[in-house]
């Protein structure tokens, strides 16, 4: 079956499986393996959209378990240029509540034994991933949470641990005094694959909670994370209805060139 194209691919979390109203669903397989699903596809403000649940569409893929190399590539198989990441986060810094946004700029990886990329050989390839994000797509979810009257944050360092346990006090405690805003679980090597096939991404993080090493705050727990970004998923949504129309036609950012220079 020939699988319709789409510009626009948008990665969901926890609780954010229907983010399009009558979606059709297509198999892509990949040389990588099957990705968490069938790929989703619908229209967000009149673009194409393909929609695809990382962890699938039963939750049934934990963070260490999923397929990230599959669910990227399946994006690149089907025309995608621009990835929205949306996800569910803790806070590490008090200035960072609950049901704010945060359109992160930085990552720090604390995950172990994850395939994290494409190039295995024989061609050496090394991919800057200095500013991991795409800056046109970070500047235009800003202002359009700006506009839609949104609490967001215009930048921040996302931390990525592991899981499927969340943090000790004491780990808690390292990340916050590192000044990193935001903890999460599945951004490495999303996003970083992402940039080693050229396609510009974009995180939003949805804070759901103050993790653990917050002082003052209680642990977290899934049923609050779950219960929060339920709570937030029509901003989400609203969110992207007015991102996706306003992304520039033209890609002009150092991700749609990321490779240039980059294989030996």
């Amino acid at each position: 079956m020939q699988h319709p194209q789409a510009e626009i691919g948008v990665f969901g979390g926890s609780g954010f499986y229907e983010l399009i109203d009558d979606p059709r669903e297509f198999k892509v397989d990949t040389p990588y393996g099957a990705p968490s699903s069938p790929v989703m596809y619908g229209e967000i403000g009149g673009c194409p959209v393909a929609f695809l649940p990382r962890h699938g569409k039963d939750h049934q893929y934990p963070p260490h378990m999923i397929n990230y190399r599959a669910n990227v590539y399946a994006m690149k198989m089907l025309g995608v240029e621009r990835i929205i990441g949306p996800n569910a986060c803790g806070s590490l810094q008090k200035s960072v509540a609950p049901g704010d946004f945060v359109i992160c700029d930085q990552f720090v990886d604390r995950t172990s034994g994850r395939k994290d990329t494409f190039y295995d050989g024989p061609t050496t390839t090394h991919v800057s991933s200095a500013d991991p994000y795409c800056e046109t797509m970070r500047e235009t979810a800003i202002a359009a949470a700006e506009r839609i009257g949104i609490t967001v944050h215009p930048s921040g360092t996302v931390v990525v641990i592991q899981g499927p346990r969340f943090s000790t006090r004491s780990e808690s405690k390292w990340f916050a005094s590192q000044g990193w805003e935001v903890i999460n679980m599945t951004q490495y090597p999303e996003c970083y694959l992402a940039r080693e096939l050229e396609i510009c991404y974009c995180n939003i993080s949805l804070i759901t909670d103050y993790d653990v090493g917050t002082e003052d705050m209680p642990p977290v727990t899934n049923d609050e994370v779950v219960r929060v970004f339920n709570e937030n998923n029509a901003k989400v949504k609203q969110l992207l209805f007015e991102m996706i129309p306003n992304l520039p036609k033209k890609r002009d950012c150092a991700c749609s060139s990321a490779l240039d220079g980059a294989q030996f």
